[in-house]
This record gives C-alpha cells, sequence and structure tokens, in this order.
C-alpha cells in the first residue's frame, strides 16, 4: 500500500517545452537578441538566453530581484570583472550595474526572479519584468 496519494490535483501540470526553432527576438538591431525560454507568471521569474554582438552596451540597471548568469560563449564585461564560458554570477536583489558590456560574441543563459529597472542620468528609462519578456515572445511568434 503506498504511503500517500501523490497525484497532481492539478491536472493542467505539464513540462514546459521550448524547441530550438524559438526565434531569436531583436532587442537592439544587429546587435543583440533574446530567446525567451521561460516565464512565469505565478512567481515573476523569468528565463532567457541572450545573444550580443561584440561591442554591445547594455545600459545601467538594478535588479528588483536576484539573478543568475550562466556564460556560454564570448566575455562579458560586468562591473570591474569580466566573465568568460562557464562563468556563473549570481546577483542578489538590489544590485546596481553600470553598463554590462560584450567584450566578444557572447551567449548567455539569464535566469530572473523578477524586474528590473534601467536608468540614466536623468531617470528611469525602461522596466523590464516577465511580462514584457512574454509580450516580446508573442509578437514574436505571431
Amino acid at each position: 500500500m503506498p504511503l500517500q496519494d501523490i497525484t497532481p490535483i492539478n491536472d493542467q501540470l505539464a513540462d514546459i517545452i521550448v524547441r530550438a526553432d524559438e526565434p531569436w527576438i531583436e532587442t537592439q538591431p544587429d546587435m543583440a537578441w533574446m530567446k525567451v525560454l521561460w516565464v512565469g507568471p505565478e512567481t515573476g521569474r523569468w528565463v532567457v538566453l541572450f545573444k550580443w554582438n561584440k561591442g554591445y552596451v547594455a545600459s545601467p540597471h538594478k535588479h528588483l530581484s536576484d539573478a543568475h548568469t550562466f556564460i556560454l560563449k564570448g566575455k562579458l564585461k560586468v562591473r570591474d570583472g569580466v566573465l568568460g564560458p562557464g562563468d556563473y554570477d549570481y546577483e542578489p536583489n538590489g544590485v546596481l550595474h553600470d553598463a554590462t558590456e560584450a567584450l566578444e560574441d557572447t551567449e548567455y543563459l539569464f535566469i530572473c526572479d523578477g524586474p528590473i529597472i534601467f536608468f540614466d542620468d536623468d531617470g528611469l528609462t525602461r522596466y523590464q519584468s516577465w511580462e514584457e519578456v512574454a509580450r516580446l515572445r508573442d509578437a514574436a511568434r505571431g
């Protein structure tokens, strides 16, 4: 006799599979793209692959939640350090970034547990959360 019934109550639970042909979404012409792997409305988490050409610079930003970065190829200048293939970076909630630059053509996995705000000398310029990422994905799918 089983110890307990572990069958799911929610029969809608299923794996989410993203195929290799999921579109790359151009976020800056000829310089930066993202491939959306997952967005989680219930948690606010979102997971993307970023692909940045050498010389792309992401504007300064603040994480309003923690994030994880894993470099697959290339080099990324983050604050005073350089991340290369196989490097992992944990970014705690509240961390401030100045500009982040691709020193080479770079691809990396990014797992973000909530929103990010971008800013310049004049103030806030952009807000990005799972909702904006989902809208970009849905528009790319047509």
